[in-house]
């Protein structure tokens, strides 16, 4: 995939996830495009591992799928990010 789709692909695809995860989410236009980016590595590595049952690190292609891969990617990453990230309460 070019570059040029690569950069459309995240940024709709880091936007998107960022309107759904609850919270306010940082990062501005840079932030989300790699998170989209993230986000279409992570959607087609899990769709191969649970597709072929091998885990390999795939991306996801500018499609209707991919998008919706893409998105469930980057809402895994924040998940994870903000799970490994969470600052303790302090009282």
């Amino acid at each position: 995939m070019n570059i040029l789709a690569w950069i459309v692909l995240g940024l709709l695809a880091g936007a998107i996830a960022k309107a759904i995860y609850p919270g306010r989410q940082g990062g501005g236009i840079l932030g989300t495009l790699i998170l989209g980016i993230i986000g279409a590595f992570v959607g087609g590595s899990v769709w191969t591992l649970l597709t072929e049952g091998t885990l390999a690190i795939t991306a996801t292609g500018l499609s209707v799928g991919g998008v919706v891969l893409a998105v469930l990617g980057a809402i895994i990453a924040l998940f994870i990010y903000y799970a490994i990230t969470r600052r303790g309460t302090s009282y």
